[in-house]
């Protein structure tokens, strides 16, 4: 059997399945996508690498929803700071059942790393210190 003309798997595709599992029952397992997605599971592999990938997209997307203020040294340390976690609040509350997964896993997503960043040089212009700035960021 070739393969068909439309594609039936994507990132993207791989994502909302996973994403789906979770919300539904707190977690997900690659036979499980595949089989949401009516696929072999190693059919998943030619578009993710593994399980982690997938809790990376996973990341991804719900850090997506994190609109992060703009840049603005005038502004109040607090007030940013405080708007970046209401955004990252706000982006996380909907899928509540995402965050005990993510907390398993290292952080490898770029959005993520802008969020750090962005509170990292909030911090830095306020006055904290490097090893002040990580566990401010490791409480938030």
């Amino acid at each position: 059997m070739g393969r068909p003309r439309t594609p039936l798997l994507s990132t993207e595709r791989i994502t909302k399945a996973a994403l789906d599992l979770v919300c539904s029952a707190g977690d997900f397992t690659m036979p499980g996508i595949a089989q949401k997605l009516k696929v072999r599971p190693s059919s998943l592999y030619n578009h993710v690498r593994g399980r982690d990938e997938v809790v990376e997209l996973l990341r991804e997307h719900a850090m997506s929803g994190v609109a992060l203020p703009p840049d603005d040294p005038d502004r109040p340390w607090r007030d940013v700071v405080a708007d970046i976690m209401r955004a990252y609040r706000h982006g996380f509350a909907r899928y509540p059942r995402l965050i005990p997964l993510l907390t398993l896993h290292a952080v490898n997503s770029t959005q993520a790393f802008r969020m750090y960043n962005a509170l990292a040089v909030t911090l830095k212009r306020a006055g904290f210190d490097p090893a002040d700035t990580m566990r401010v960021i490791s409480l938030i």
